[in-house]
């Protein structure tokens, strides 16, 4: 949805009007009232290794069991850099786990799982060394400050001399936590704390961020400010790996991964899931619509099947 004026278009690209959502009118109201803030380009760039279009995520035959439960049973993906991609699914679907898997806390039982063009199998560690993470509950430091939660996070990482200056001065303005830097970090807003999970996850410069559930209790408005820098930093090469189980926000992503009971259901573009999902004379469905539908598929042909 545009308020007003033409949209930049490039060669090729085709664009048709929508209906704004509430969440839309919400954001533009306050917009109106001079309380929207448009996020500023960063000065530092995260760094990415692989060209252009190339694979940076790579899961084949991917599986985890626990005893004689599978929690993901043989899946396959792949992810591009500069890539936005949504890890969708239910409680239970084994997103989570195929999540944790892919940011090397959790071994695989089975299969090829490569980050960065490190196997995780092989070499955790030299991964995570190349990825950025955000918790779906922050994982911040209460007791300290913002600055000193940013230090501490830059030598974590290992940054040293200008660099690291560098980047704490980047991460002050880029995110816009200049003015609450003497604050602590357990009296930030939400959005706040948002905005300094992000900045410490992406301080050493990863090639991929992983974020899990990162806009769970986020007002529309520091939701809509996050994507903004999110979109900004795919633009930069940066790959992002979202779960979220907010179905607008999965439209945000240049493609998704639908998981049920360990399995992949569907696969592509937000567009490609929905049309997957319509019958025939209908209305395209919504994601959200498109979403409990294969889902309900999948599991009637389990019961038929069991």
């Amino acid at each position: 949805m545009l308020a007003d004026g033409e949209p930049p278009r490039a060669d090729g690209e085709r664009w048709e009007a929508v209906a704004p959502r509430f969440e839309d009118a919400f954001v533009s109201r306050l917009r109106d009232a001079g309380r929207a803030v448009a996020v500023p380009p960063a000065e530092s760039a995260p760094a990415a290794a692989a060209p252009p279009g190339a694979a940076v995520i790579e899961v084949h035959g991917l599986r985890r069991r626990f005893g004689d439960f599978e929690a993901v049973r043989g899946i396959d993906f792949e992810v591009a850099r500069g890539e936005v991609f949504g890890l969708l699914g239910a409680n239970g679907a084994g997103k989570s786990t195929v999540f944790r898997m892919l940011c090397g806390l959790l071994a695989a039982s089975a299969g090829s799982l490569r980050v960065a063009g490190v196997d995780l199998r092989v070499a955790r560690a030299a991964a995570r060394a190349r990825i950025g993470y955000v918790a779906q509950r922050f994982a911040l430091y209460a007791n300290l400050t913002v600055a000193q939660n940013l230090a501490f996070f830059a030598s974590a990482y290992g940054l040293r001399g200008a660099r690291r200056q560098r980047q704490l001065d980047w991460a002050l303005h880029a995110f816009e936590l200049a003015e609450v830097a003497d604050a602590g970090a357990g009296e930030l807003a939400v959005g706040y704390k948002q905005r300094l999970a992000l900045a410490c996850a992406l301080m050493h410069e990863p090639a991929i961020l992983f974020l899990d559930e990162p806009t769970s209790g986020v007002d529309p408005l520091a939701r809509r400010e996050f994507w903004q820098r999110i979109n900004a930093l795919a633009e930069s090469g940066v790959t992002v790996l979202v779960t979220t189980h907010f179905m607008d926000e999965a439209e945000y992503c240049d493609r998704v991964v639908l998981m049920s009971l360990g399995e992949v259901l569907a696969s592509g573009t937000p567009s490609e899931i929905r049309a997957r999902a319509r019958a025939e004379g209908a209305a395209e469905p919504s994601l959200e619509d498109a979403f409990i539908a294969l889902i309900r598929q999948h599991e009637a042909v389990l019961r038929r099947a069991a």
